[in-house]
This record gives structure tokens, C-alpha cells and sequence, in this order.
């Protein structure tokens, strides 16, 4: 007897369930009935099997682009997966996630290598922070290992005891690549060097691997600790489709040690009937979903034009950004425990580098984490928070280091919603200090904030002292339930928060949600002002020296939420005045400005006059003088407006 046949018949039914699906995806595609690409397990079926042996309800998955069989192994689920790789609206994500993006039954998938685990390190996080006693489960491929989201993520999972099980399906080819041109070192010694507890087994003993599986599972669950287990195996088939340069020598030997092969050849009758009825079921899952329409997109672009209605901004007291944000963040603790926050020194008595945070970890012990140096885990965890249906608010020290959380807002964050056929929400709040005039020099001044405008299914807000920060934060925890980036201008930390503006001039606000501040004086405006964030400060300072140097009324009008942009306010103003400035601190091409200059052209049918500011083309110095060069300030508004006035 095999070391295999121990198992039960029911694995072995799901694997050859699982074998047969595959195969008929190959088939469908080159029949040109599936879409993109098909990425099989063929040959990796028990790394699947033997963990979902373990697992119990309320046990969550997060898988990759070769996620099928660990499905079907979890859910047995036939008809729902086939129809989502078919694109089809029964599928169990409508259709839209296709092969390699599902979500049902507590299993998710993305395609993006790496990027899952800090993700499933959050999902583990929640099931924590819950006390549900279950745990998460990410499978990633050797290729991963090259990913530095792996070992920022299990630095964290160790330091923090997260029942996260890390499963390594260890191939040896990273898509075409041999494991022995990219690999340096050995694979166990990196769980361990973070502490982690250290499994491995093989495909090739399957009922061995079953037991080692059980054993690493019950240590996470039991010691509430993460766990690596390392699965040799050997994928069968092509990375995708048809695309192998491996030996035919080496594939074949491969085939003939293949586990289900063995069987085959020992229980032939048995086999046999496994595959039949697996067949079976897999055409009638063809058969179904044939009999369901294609997927369908209702593009319907956001009206952004709409009439908006206006009310005076009326502030009481006088506090400043920094303590109405602190405030916004201390009631949204207090008033729900599934607002969590994460980022670097954030715990008090430091409190965060502009002292936001100050006190809220000693207010709400165990919801207020400090982390490592890792925004893309920092990030990714709060995405799997999210998911699980947590309120995470993730910090970033600087700007400037949202390039390394950009993988999770670019290819995670803002498209889970849509593409898992919105069944689930991903209410993750961002914030991050972004821009310059502080002489903190190149790489911690930038205003990066274009390179995120325009991500589906995502906003993002600018705050300002001329509308309460306050009430923006209590809006998003109260309403929001997409991702969310703040941009928090570091020279508004100490203004005070005020409706008081230039001489002569009042404040108003839109009825929205996250309202665009009016600066108006009597009169039919000359030009129109546009900014945001931390430059409405050199916008007004301009005001005062438009109209008493040059005799120029100017009217500004400053959105807090600069995507989607809302055109309304700016449109109705460049109809009235003609003439609009267009000032932003961060680089000009393809950047806010460019945006707002082509949306009123093509919105009015008589365009006004478009001047665009913005910083000089080389990065930020640290000398204060020489930096103040390179900003566009309240004087290069005063010269701009002057000029578009006189043209």
C-alpha cells in the first residue's frame, strides 16, 4: 500500500476534482472560451488538501494567481469558481475577478506576488483582535522569497504573535526562472532568523504532508503564533498556458512520481471512478455556466458638475489642525473599537513625528500599534484589517514614503471592492504629512500626492485650516467604507483652525460631504483661484495684495476632496471670472493642475484663461532660501493673476 492511500477517499476524490477542473480550463482556453491567462496547480493539488484538512470555520485564505485548487480544496465549490474563470455573471465575483482575483467562503486571491501576505498578516490581526480563535492562511511560491513584503510582514507576525500560517508551494521555478539562479541561502533559515516555527514536507507523501500540515496549523491555532511550512512539490503543467522551457526529461520523471499517477496504477478502478465523476461534475459546472451572460460593467462616470449649494463657514473657538485631527481620531476610538492605528512611533509618549497621535495608545491600550520601518506591511495589514471588517487608520511618516506602500494602494486597496463583485469593503484611512517649506530637503518635502489621484474606488482628501479637519475625519469613520488617502500639509499642523481669512473676505463651504471652501468678497471676481491643502495659506496671503497693489478681486476656491474632483465650485467661478490660476506645490506635468486646466475646457463651451504654478523641475532643497525658490509662493500668485488680468 502507498504511502498515499491512507488518506480517505474523499481527499482523494477532491483531488482528482481538482485535477479534472484544470484540465478543462486548459482545454476551454485553447478553445478560446476563457479570457486572459490560466495558471493551474496540476501536480500541487495536496498543498491545498492538506492544509484544508486542518482548518475550521471562521479560518480565513488568502491565495494567488494559481489559486484554484486551494478553492476547491477549501470549498469543493465547482460551479462557482468555473463560471468566474469563464467571466461569467453566476461566477463567484460576477464574473469580474476572472481567474486569479476570488473571494467566497473566507478564501481570497490577487495576483500581485508578495503583496497578499502583509494582507493575510491583517486578516490574522483581526481574527486576533476578536478572539475568534481562528487563523489565517497565506499560499505564496518560492518566486515570493524575492519579495521584501514577505520578511517585512513576518518580522511582524512574529513580534506581534499573529496566527498567520505561511505556506511556501516550493516548485523551484519562479514562472520560467530555476530556483537555483535566483535563490541565495536556505529556505527554512528565513522563518526561523524571526523566530518562526519551521514545517516542510512534499506532494509526493501525501498523507506525511497531511500530519505535517495538522501539526502547523494546531501550533498557530494552540499557540496563537505564525508558522512557515514549506511544501516541496512540482508544478506539472506550464507556469501558464502553454508557456514551459523546463527538460522534457525533468517534466516527465515528474509525471511519473506524481502521487494521483501512482494511485492510478494501484487502484485503477478506483482512480478511475474518481476521475469520472470528477469529470462529471466539472462539465456540468462548463454546462451551467455556459448557460449565464458574460460578465457586464455599468460605466457610469461620477457627475462632478452638479449644483452645489453654499453656507458661511462659522468655526468656534480656536484650535489648531493638529489638535482637531488628534480630537477626530480620540472620539472615533472611543465611539468604535474596530478603529484601529498603525505606523511608525506612533504610540505615546512620542505620539508621531507632528505629535498627532500624542496620547492614544495609553487611552486605548492594544489599539494603537507602533511598527517597524515597513510601510508596504504597515499598509498591507491594514488592508487585511479592512477586509475583515476593522477600521484601520494607517500612518505614514512622510509623503515621500507612500512610494513604498504603493503596491497596496495601487494593486490591492482599490480594486478588492470592485473586483470581488463588492462583497466586501475595504474602509482603510490613510494619512500622511505631505509637502515642503520646513527644510527637511529632498527626499522628506515632496508632495506626491498626483501619483494617486485617479486610483477606482479610492478618495482623496487635502485638509486645510479654513474647513474644521475635524469634521472631514468624523465624515469618513462615519460614512466612507472605500480606501481613503489624507494628505495633511505639514505647515497646517499649527495654524489655527478658522473661518477668519483676508480682510474683506469670508469663508464659505459646499453641501458635501468633504465640502470645497469658497473665499469670496462682494463683487464679480477678476480670477479665480484654485488650490488645495497647505497651499490656501499663499492663496490668501495673495488676496490682500491682488486687491490693494493692483486692484484685482480674486476669488479662491480650495476643494478638500481633490479626487474625485468635484468641478461644480471651479466651473460656476471660471464662468464668472474668465480667468483662472491654477497653484499646486507639487510638479506640474500630469499633475492637479494640468487636470483641473482640461476638465474647464472641455466643460465650457467658452474656456476661461488658465495660468498653472507649480514647483520648480528639480528636487527639494534643504536651504530654506533655496527652497523657497523652487515653491510657487503667495508673490508668484500675485504675478500670475496680474498677468492673465492684463492679457
Amino acid at each position: 500500500m502507498t504511502d498515499a492511500v491512507a488518506l480517505t477517499n474523499d481527499v482523494w476524490h477532491r483531488a482528482f476534482l481538482i485535477r479534472a477542473f484544470e484540465q478543462r480550463l486548459l482545454k476551454l482556453f485553447s478553445e478560446g472560451k476563457l479570457f486572459g491567462t490560466v495558471h493551474t496547480c496540476i501536480g500541487q493539488e495536496f498543498t491545498g488538501l492538506a492544509v484544508a484538512a486542518h482548518l475550521a470555520d471562521g479560518d480565513l485564505i488568502f491565495s494567488n494567481h494559481r489559486c484554484h485548487g486551494h478553492y476547491l480544496a477549501r470549498t469543493g465549490d465547482v460551479e462557482g469558481l468555473m463560471a468566474e474563470v469563464m467571466g461569467r455573471a453566476a461566477g463567484i465575483c460576477g464574473g469580474r475577478g476572472g481567474s486569479q482575483h476570488i473571494c467566497a467562503h473566507g478564501v481570497f486571491s490577487n495576483g500581485i506576488q508578495g503583496g497578499t501576505v502583509p494582507i493575510a498578516a491583517g486578516l490574522a490581526l483581526a481574527l486576533r483582535l476578536r478572539r475568534t480563535g481562528g487563523i489565517a492562511v497565506v499560499f505564496i511560491g518560492d518566486g515570493t522569497l524575492g519579495e521584501g513584503a514577505l520578511y517585512e510582514t513576518l518580522n511582524i507576525a512574529s513580534k506581534w504573535s499573529l496566527p498567520l500560517l505561511v505556506v511556501l508551494e516550493n516548485n523551484r521555478y519562479a514562472q520560467s526562472t530555476s530556483q537555483a539562479e535566483t535563490l541565495a541561502g536556505e529556505i527554512g533559515l528565513r522563518p526561523q532568523a524571526f523566530g518562526i516555527d519551521y514545517f516542510e514536507g512534499d506532494t509526493w507523501h501525501p498523507e506525511r504532508l497531511t500530519e505535517i500540515a495538522g501539526a502547523a496549523v494546531r501550533r498557530v491555532r494552540g499557540a496563537g503564533v505564525p508558522a512557515f511550512l514549506k511544501i516541496d512539490t512540482y508544478r506539472l503543467m506550464a507556469h501558464s498556458k502553454g508557456d514551459d522551457n523546463r527538460a522534457a526529461s525533468e517534466v516527465n520523471h515528474h509525471w511519473e512520481i506524481d502521487p494521483m499517477a501512482g494511485f492510478a496504477r494501484e487502484f485503477p478502478e478506483k482512480a478511475e471512478r474518481f476521475l469520472q465523476e470528477a469529470e462529471e461534475a466539472v462539465t456540468g459546472a462548463v454546462e451551467g455556466a455556459l448557460e449565464s451572460p458574460f460578465a457586464s460593467v455599468d460605466i457610469g462616470y461620477e457627475e462632478t458638475a452638479r449644483p452645489i449649494c453654499w453656507n458661511k463657514t462659522a468655526i468656534e473657538g480656536k484650535e489648531r489642525v493638529v489638535s482637531r485631527i488628534y480630537q477626530a481620531l480620540r472620539d472615533a476610538m472611543a465611539s468604535d473599537e474596530r478603529v484601529f492605528l498603525l505606523g511608525e512611533d506612533i504610540e505615546g509618549p512620542y505620539g508621531g513625528a507632528f505629535k498627532v497621535t500624542k496620547d492614544l495608545s495609553q487611552l486605548h491600550p492594544g489599539r494603537v500599534r507602533n511598527t517597524p520601518i515597513s510601510e508596504g506591511a504597515i499598509t498591507g495589514i491594514s488592508n487585511g484589517l479592512a477586509l475583515a471588517g476593522m477600521r484601520p487608520v494607517c500612518e505614514i511618516m512622510f509623503g515621500d514614503f507612500l512610494t513604498l506602500a504603493a503596491d497596496q494602494l495601487i494593486n490591492h486597496a482599490s480594486k478588492f471592492r470592485w473586483m470581488y463583485n463588492d462583497q466586501t469593503s475595504i474602509p482603510v484611512v490613510i494619512r500622511t504629512p505631505m509637502g515642503g517649506r520646513r527644510g527637511y530637503g529632498a527626499t522628506h518635502s515632496q508632495s506626491l500626492e498626483k501619483h494617486f489621484l485617479g486610483l477606482p474606488g479610492t478618495i482623496v482628501l487635502a485638509t486645510h485650516a479654513r474647513y474644521d479637519p475635524y469634521l472631514l475625519y468624523r465624515e469618513l469613520f462615519d460614512s466612507v467604507d472605500c480606501p481613503v488617502l489624507v494628505i495633511e500639509n505639514k505647515t497646517q499642523y499649527g495654524e489655527f483652525v478658522t473661518h477668519c481669512t483676508a480682510e474683506g473676505f469670508w469663508c464659505e463651504h459646499s453641501d458635501e460631504a468633504f465640502p470645497t471652501t469658497r473665499i469670496r468678497a462682494a463683487g464679480k471676481p477678476d480670477v479665480t483661484i484654485v488650490c488645495y491643502g497647505g497651499m490656501l495659506t499663499e492663496a490668501e496671503k495673495a488676496l490682500d495684495a491682488l486687491f490693494d497693489r493692483h486692484e484685482i478681486l480674486a476669488e479662491v476656491i480650495c476643494p478638500a476632496q481633490i479626487y474625485p474632483l468635484r468641478l461644480a465650485a471651479i466651473v460656476d467661478s471660471a464662468r464668472v471670472s474668465g480667468r483662472v490660476v491654477v497653484v499646486e506645490e507639487g510638479q506640474g506635468f500630469c499633475g492637479f493642475g494640468s487636470e483641473v486646466a482640461a476638465s474647464l475646457c472641455e466643460t465650457l463651451a467658452d474656456p476661461p484663461k488658465i495660468r498653472r504654478l507649480y514647483a520648480a523641475p528639480n528636487p527639494i532643497p534643504c536651504c530654506k532660501p533655496a527652497e523657497a525658490m523652487c515653491l510657487p509662493d503667495a508673490e508668484a500668485i500675485v504675478n500670475a493673476c496680474v498677468e492673465i488680468c492684463r492679457q
